[in-house]
C-alpha cells in the first residue's frame, strides 16, 4: 500500500505530493487525512505531512520509495484541525479530499504586509457634514461614500475605505490635503469601543445571557427574532464576553448583506480586532487576512460561508446570521451546508454556535422541537415606536375580473400615490427567485403539479410538461383544468419592464432598479443602496437583492408583485422559499418611527405561505409546512440524497441511471426517478437526476458509497444531501 503525502499545507502546494510506502504495522491506522512523520530530502529529516491519497500501485521503482516513519502525535494544531475538518466534509458531502482541502485552506500568496491605518476626522463634525452635502450636490459619489460614515463617527478603517467602499487613494488624499481628514497608523492596540455601550432590552439581554450561561452544553442556539428586533446587538454582546475571555469568533453574513455599513457596526465595537473576507477580494488579500487570524492579530472574522474556515487557534463563537439563506449552501463540490459544517467545527473547538433569523429554516426550527437546538425568541422591534407593518393581500384574479389588466392593483397604486405625497420611499419587489417555466392560471391561481410528487411541472419547448423529480410527463393544457379559463400561461415580466411601467404610471417619481444587470460593477450594489438610503430615489424596484437585511428608515411601503411566482418552483421547499422572501420583504417597511404598509399581489391569496408572510407569523407557516413534509416524507422529516448523473451520451446515461435506481431501491429507502434534470443539457453534458429518501443520513451515506463503486467510465455522479 502506498500513500500520497503533502508536506506544505497550502492549496498552492496540493498539486505537489510525495509517495511513501505504508508499513504493514501502520496499514490499519493510516487513512486519508492522517498526519504522519516521513523522512524527507537527502538527509531524511523527519517532517510532518498529511495523507491525501492511498493506492496499490507505486509511482516510482519500489526500491526508491521510502516508508512512512510513524503516525504523528495529534497535537491538535490548527493545521490538524482544518485537515480533519476537510476529511469530515469529504466523507459527508462527497467529492475528493483534494476538493475538500481546497475549500478549507487558504491559497498561499506572497503579499507585502501593510501597517494598520485608519482615516480620522481632523475637522469638526459640522465641517465634515458640509463637505459631504457638497459632494452629494456635485454628484461626487466616491467622496460622498467616504464622508457619509464620518458624519457620525470619528474614524473608519483604511482597508474598509479602499476595499469594501472602493475609494481611491486620490479621493482620500484630496480631503487630507484640505485639512478635513488625516490618515494615521494604529499602534496595534484596541481602538474604537463606543458601540460597547449598547443597552439591550429585556428580551435581548435574556437571549445573550442564555447563550453565555448554557454554551457549555454543546447545543447550538437558534435566535428567532422578528425583523428589526435587534439580533445584531445580541451578537455583539455575546462577542464582547467571548473576546474578553481571549477567544476568537466568526460571524457569517450572506454575501448580499455584507455592506460596509454592516462592517462599520462591528468596527465601532471591536476596532482593529475585526477582519473580513468577501468574494471579490483578491486571493492575496484573503490569504493576508487568514494570516492575521492565524497570528492572533484579529479576533473577529466577518464574511460569507468561506469565512467559516478562518484558521483561529482559540475559536469561541460562530454566528450565522440569516441562517435560512440559500447562499450558505455551496453550489460547487463539495456541496456542503455551512450550518452543518459550523456544528462540526463548533463541536471540535468547544465553541458556541448561534444561528439567527426572523424566518428560520424549517430544518433549524424542527431541531428546536427535537431538543437538538436551544430556542431563543425576540418578539419586539428594538427601536422605540417601531411596529410591524400592516399587510394586505390583493387577489389579482378579482382585479382581472373587474377589468384591471395592469400589474398594479388599485390598492397598490393608491398606496404608492400616498407614499409619494408624504415624501416617503417605497420598494417594489418582483418575486422571481428560481423562476422556471411552470404554468399558472390568472383566473383561479392554479399551478399545474405532478400527481406523484406535489411539485410543479416544468414547461418545455416541445409543448409538454415534465416533473423533474420522478419524470412524469403530460401535454400542456390549452385551458385551466381547474376552472376552464383560457388565461393559463407562464409568467414573463422582468424588473426592467416593471421599472418602465412604474415611470409611466408615476412620471414625477424618481425610480431606481436593482437586479443582476444594474449591479455588475464592483461597487454597483453598494452604489445603488447608498443612493437610495440618501433619498436619491423615491421607488426602488428589484428582485430578492432589495429585501435582504437592509434598514431604510424612510421606507414605509413595500409592494410585492407576483408574490406566488416562487410557489411554482419545482422543488419540495417552494413554499418555504416563498415565505422567507415575502416575510423578509415585508420586514423592510416601517422599521423606524413611521408606520409601514405591505401590499402583496397574488393569484393564490389563500395559500398558507402568503397568509403567514402577510401576518409576519412564522409559527403559522411552520405548522402547515411541517405537516406537508411529514406526509410526503421530505426533509427535515426524512433525509434525501440527490444523485446527478452527467454524460456526453444521453441514452447510455438514462440506461445507467435506471440501473442505479433499481440497485439501491429497497425496504429502507425509496427512490424517485430517474428524470431529466431541470437543466437537461449544459456544457456539452446531458444531465439526469434521481432522488433517494431514507429515515437517516447514515443510510444514504451507504447508498452514496455503493453508487460510487458502480459508476462506469464516461459517466460522472454528483451527490447532494438534504436533511
Amino acid at each position: 500500500m502506498y500513500a500520497d503525502v503533502i508536506i506544505d499545507i497550502s492549496v498552492a502546494a496540493l498539486d505537489r505530493t510525495f509517495q511513501y510506502r505504508i508499513p504493514d504495522l501502520l496499514r490499519d491506522s493510516v487513512e486519508i487525512g492522517t498526519p504522519v512523520m516521513i523522512p524527507f530530502g537527502a538527509s531524511d529529516k523527519l517532517r510532518k505531512g498529511y495523507v491525501v491519497g492511498i493506492g496499490e500501485e507505486p509511482k516510482f521503482e519500489p526500491g526508491r520509495t521510502k516508508d512512512i516513519a510513524r503516525i504523528a502525535e495529534r497535537e491538535l494544531t490548527i493545521e490538524d484541525t482544518m485537515v480533519g475538518l476537510a476529511y469530515w466534509i469529504r466523507k459527508q458531502y462527497g467529492g475528493t479530499f483534494y476538493d475538500a482541502l481546497r475549500t478549507v485552506l487558504p491559497v498561499r500568496k506572497k503579499v507585502q504586509k501593510q501597517p494598520k491605518r485608519i482615516i480620522r476626522r481632523r475637522a469638526s463634525e459640522d465641517d465634515i457634514r458640509t463637505a459631504y452635502q457638497e459632494a452629494v450636490a456635485k454628484k461626487h459619489k466616491a467622496k460622498a461614500r467616504l464622508l457619509e460614515p464620518l458624519c457620525t463617527q470619528d474614524f473608519i478603517p483604511y482597508e474598509i475605505a479602499s476595499g469594501k467602499m472602493n475609494i481611491t487613494k486620490a479621493t482620500i488624499d484630496f480631503y487630507v490635503g484640505a485639512g478635513l481628514l488625516e490618515v494615521s497608523n494604529t499602534t496595534g492596540e484596541f481602538f474604537g469601543g463606543d458601540g460597547l455601550n449598547i443597552v439591550l432590552n429585556e428580551e435581548q439581554q435574556n437571549a445573550a445571557d442564555t447563550v453565555l450561561q448554557r454554551r457549555g452544553e454543546g447545543k447550538p442556539f437558534l435566535l428567532f427574532g422578528i425583523t428589526g428586533s435587534g439580533k445584531t446587538e445580541v451578537y455583539i454582546k455575546i462577542l464582547e464576553q467571548v473576546l474578553a475571555e481571549g477567544k476568537q469568533a466568526i460571524v457569517l453574513i450572506p454575501e448580499i448583506a455584507l455592506t460596509y455599513q454592516t462592517l462599520l457596526r462591528f468596527y465601532r465595537c471591536f476596532g482593529d480586532r475585526v477582519g473580513y473576507v468577501h468574494s471579490k477580494m483578491a486571493l492575496s488579500e484573503r490569504y493576508l487576512m487568514c494570516e492575521k487570524a492565524r497570528n492572533g492579530e484579529i479576533s473577529v472574522m466577518i464574511g460569507p460561508r468561506s469565512a467559516l474556515f478562518t484558521p483561529f487557534q482559540n475559536l469561541g463563537l460562530i454566528v450565522i446570521d440569516e441562517e435560512q439563506e440559500l447562499s450558505y449552501h455551496s453550489e460547487t463540490t463539495p456541496k456542503y451546508y455551512a450550518d452543518e459544517v459550523a456544528r462540526k467545527r463548533a463541536k471540535d473547538c468547544s465553541a458556541a454556535l448561534v444561528l439567527g433569523s426572523a424566518t428560520p429554516s424549517v430544518k433549524s426550527f424542527r431541531r428546536t422541537e427535537t431538543g437538538e437546538y436551544i430556542l431563543l425568541s425576540l418578539t419586539k422591534r428594538a427601536k422605540d415606536g417601531a411596529e410591524l407593518p400592516k399587510a394586505a393581500i390583493v387577489d389579482m384574479r378579482a382585479e382581472l375580473e373587474s377589468g384591471n389588466r395592469s400589474i398594479f392593483s388599485r390598492k397598490l397604486r393608491q398606496a404608492i400615490t400616498e407614499c409619494l405625497q408624504e415624501h416617503r420611499q417605497a420598494m417594489l419587489f418582483l418575486n422571481r427567485r428560481g423562476f422556471s417555466g411552470f404554468l399558472s392560471c390568472r383566473s383561479c391561481g392554479e399551478v399545474i403539479k405532478c400527481p406523484h410528487c406535489d411539485v410543479s411541472m416544468t414547461v418545455h419547448r416541445s409543448g409538454n410538461m415534465q416533473c423533474h423529480y420522478c419524470g412524469h410527463t403530460a401535454p400542456m393544457p390549452k385551458v385551466c383544468p381547474s376552472c376552464g379559463s383560457k388565461y393559463i400561461a407562464a409568467f414573463g415580466t422582468g424588473t426592467q419592464k416593471i421599472e418602465e411601467l412604474v415611470k409611466k404610471e408615476f412620471p414625477n417619481a424618481r425610480v431606481m432598479r436593482m437586479d443582476a444587470d444594474t449591479t455588475k460593477g464592483k461597487d454597483g450594489y453598494e452604489t445603488i443602496l447608498t443612493a437610495f438610503a440618501e433619498g436619491k430615489a423615491d421607488i426602488l424596484v428589484g428582485t430578492q437583492m432589495i429585501v435582504k437585511g437592509h434598514d431604510f428608515g424612510n421606507v414605509t411601503l413595500v409592494g410585492v408583485l407576483a408574490a406566488d411566482l416562487s410557489l411554482g418552483v419545482p422543488e419540495y421547499s417552494a413554499a418555504e422559499r416563498t415565505f422567507h422572501l415575502l416575510a423578509q420583504a415585508a420586514g423592510r417597511a416601517g422599521r423606524d418611527r413611521f408606520p409601514g404598509q405591505v401590499v402583496i399581489q397574488t393569484y393564490r391569496p389563500d395559500h398558507y405561505a402568503l397568509l403567514a408572510a402577510a401576518a409576519q407569523d412564522y409559527r403559522m407557516f411552520y405548522k402547515q409546512e411541517i405537516r406537508y413534509r411529514k406526509l410526503a416524507q421530505y426533509p427535515p422529516c426524512a433525509c434525501m440524497l440527490r444523485v446527478l448523473g452527467l454524460s456526453k451520451e444521453e441514452e447510455a446515461l438514462t440506461a445507467k441511471m435506471k440501473e442505479l435506481a433499481e440497485a439501491v431501491r429497497g425496504e429502507n429507502v425509496s427512490v424517485l426517478g430517474p428524470a431529466p434534470d431541470g437543466m437537461r443539457y449544459a456544457m456539452d453534458m446531458f444531465r439526469t437526476v434521481l432522488y433517494v429518501k431514507a429515515a437517516g443520513k447514515e443510510t444514504l451515506l451507504g447508498v452514496r458509497d455503493r453508487l460510487e463503486q458502480m459508476v462506469p467510465e464516461g459517466i460522472t455522479l454528483q451527490f447532494e444531501f438534504s436533511e
